[in-house]
């Protein structure tokens, strides 16, 4: 995950109010139900020592989620009675709506609910066009059309030379109208930066059109088993959207497993555990952090001064570092904050990986810049 878009949340001191607002729950009632969530998230932050300016501003914006619906929910980052940063969520917060005031923004969990959400292009291909649509968790829109020749387009069973002449014809339609798809769906790609493209249609419609894709998105593509107007299309869609998620975990996993091990020095190009994250964090080294969402460590203690590159396993390490003032922090949270600054990326490992030596060592690790 690019976390560039949280540094705003990084350019002021906290403390911070952190509200996951899960509004997948669409009924007659869904406006007085945001309502109460509204006042329920208010009292919660107010329980936990907010001030009255930033609650009235969560309050407030949690209301006005009544007029945009939102398929799964958004969290709000607000401090000093404004709210900084509203993210859409790409699925709904585990547990429902939720409000935290911590000295830092309760970032971690949108790994999961915002991470790993990858845009595809459903290219619908027939003989004679294309219809482009994008989809990703927040729903689906148009994309645009391609319109090829029309004519001709459909073979006959004929053997004379005028019917085999016409044959060909046909055949070059249909090369044409191919390459004319490949094209534009490359554009498309191009412009919406679309991490997936999934072909529907008949199978040699499909296959002309891949092969006349260009080289570098050969390994974006997949094609999908049920064609247009099958109600298991969507399960096609989500099911390769899935995969490609599953895909980049265990690519950043090998990763990460091949960066551990020593080399010839005996030094490593990856850390696990709180200690060695902390001191590649204060040195700038972090280029990827890995956060399993359930590890032990996620969501142990540590300390952070004003500066990203100010945090410490115990109080007293700050002081020597020169740190006059200090915070208590989640570990994942504290790394996080550390990872924007230094434009590093960051990914939820999936709680179903398997545990041991293939993840890293209580649910925290990271691929660093520099041995």
């Amino acid at each position: 995950m690019d976390l560039a878009f949280l540094h705003p949340l990084y350019e002021q001191p906290g403390p911070w109010a952190s509200v996951y607002v899960d509004t997948s729950r669409h009924a007659e009632d869904t406006a007085h139900q945001l309502e109460l969530t509204a006042r329920a998230m208010g009292r919660e932050l107010a329980r936990q020592g907010a001030d009255e300016a930033t609650c009235r501003a969560v309050e407030e914006a949690v209301e006005e989620l009544r007029h945009v619906p939102e398929p799964h929910g958004r969290v709000l980052f607000a401090r000093s009675g404004t709210v900084v940063l509203d993210p859409l969520l790409a699925r709904p917060p585990q547990g429902g709506s939720r409000a935290v005031w911590a000295p830092l923004p309760r970032v971690a969990p949108l790994l999961d609910l915002a991470g790993e959400d990858p845009v595809a292009i459903v290219s619908y291909v027939d003989r004679r066009g294309a219809d482009f649509e994008l989809r990703s968790s927040l729903g689906r829109e148009d994309a645009g059309t391609v319109v090829g020749l029309e004519w001709p387009i459909h073979r006959t069973a004929g053997a004379d030379w005028s019917e085999r002449h016409f044959q060909l014809k046909v055949e070059n339609t249909w090369e044409h109208n191919a390459a004319e798809i490949a094209d534009a769906l490359s554009v498309c790609q191009e412009e919406t930066d679309a991490d997936l493209l999934i072909l529907v249609g008949e199978e040699r419609e499909r296959r002309e059109v891949r092969e006349r894709l260009p080289k570098r998105l050969h390994d974006r593509v997949a094609e999908a088993v049920h064609g247009t107007g099958s109600r298991l299309l969507d399960e096609d869609v989500e099911r390769i959207r899935a995969e490609h998620v599953h895909q980049r975990v265990e690519a950043e996993l090998d990763r990460f497993r091949a960066a551990r091990t020593p080399d010839g020095e005996g030094r490593s190009g990856a850390v696990e555990g709180v200690s060695a994250l902390v001191e590649a964090a204060r040195e700038h080294r972090l280029e990827e952090l890995l956060i399993r969402p359930d590890g032990a460590d996620a969501h142990r203690e540590v300390w952070i001064g004003e500066d990203a590159d100010q945090l410490a396993v115990r109080r007293t390490e700050l002081k020597t570092l020169g740190e006059r003032r200090s915070w208590p922090a989640r570990a994942d949270d504290a790394l996080l904050r550390s990872a924007v600054c230094q434009d590093a990326t960051a990914l939820s490992l999936d709680p179903a990986a398997p545990a041991g030596e293939d993840v890293p060592t209580g649910g925290l690790g990271a691929v660093l810049r520099w041995r």
